[in-house]
């Protein structure tokens, strides 16, 4: 059985007898928060945990590296869409250990993405159409100040809602500890 055919046969078992039942919960954070985060699938289970988080408690926006790269890209959409229309009224950006954007080499990247089929014809259109696909595909050194950038660039939104606490975090994604970079309540907003 492939893949797919285990998670529906997986989930109709968990409809059916009922097993969703303990995550219902509204559309709007019982906590008020909203959360741009790391996909790293140590995070998976471990960062609500470590928050003290349930079902419902917080918006959870995830990406390569919870990075906020650009002020009017898809995270920043939703975190704007968080909080005037979801009644989140603080942001978290948290960064880890140990991620796998630390030192992405683009290049490296790029010569992956042709061993898998993407022909150089491709990659020549995207970078002679002002693509700046090395750019684009490049991490950070530090995640501290990728964390730094990602709440700064959060901060100064023209469109974030006044005096809206904007912090920043790394965790440990082996033990859940910790760290915390911009506390959003002592910054000027």
């Amino acid at each position: 059985m492939n893949k797919l055919n285990d998670i529906l046969a997986y989930n109709e078992e968990f409809v059916a007898n009922g097993e969703f039942e303990k995550y219902l919960t509204g559309r709007f954070p019982d906590k008020k928060m909203v959360i741009v985060t790391c996909m790293d699938t140590r995070l998976t289970e471990l960062l609500p945990k470590a928050l003290n988080l349930r079902n419902g408690d917080a918006k959870i926006i995830k990406n390569a590296g919870a990075i906020v790269t650009q002020p009017f890209g898809n995270i920043m959409r939703s975190i704007l869409i968080a909080l005037y229309e979801l009644g989140a009224n603080e942001v978290i950006v948290i960064g880890h250990h140990e991620c796998g954007m630390t030192g992405l080499n683009s290049d490296v990247v790029i010569e992956h993405m042709l061993e898998k089929g993407v022909t150089q014809e491709t990659i020549n259109t995207l970078r002679n159409s002002g693509m700046h696909l090395e750019r684009w595909l490049t991490g950070f050194d530090n995640v501290h100040d990728s964390v730094e950038r990602s709440v700064g660039i959060i901060k100064n939104h023209p469109l974030l809602p006044a005096s809206t606490p904007v912090h920043g975090l790394i965790i440990h994604p082996e033990t859940g500890k910790l760290d915390l970079v911009v506390n959003g309540y002592e910054s000027d907003n």
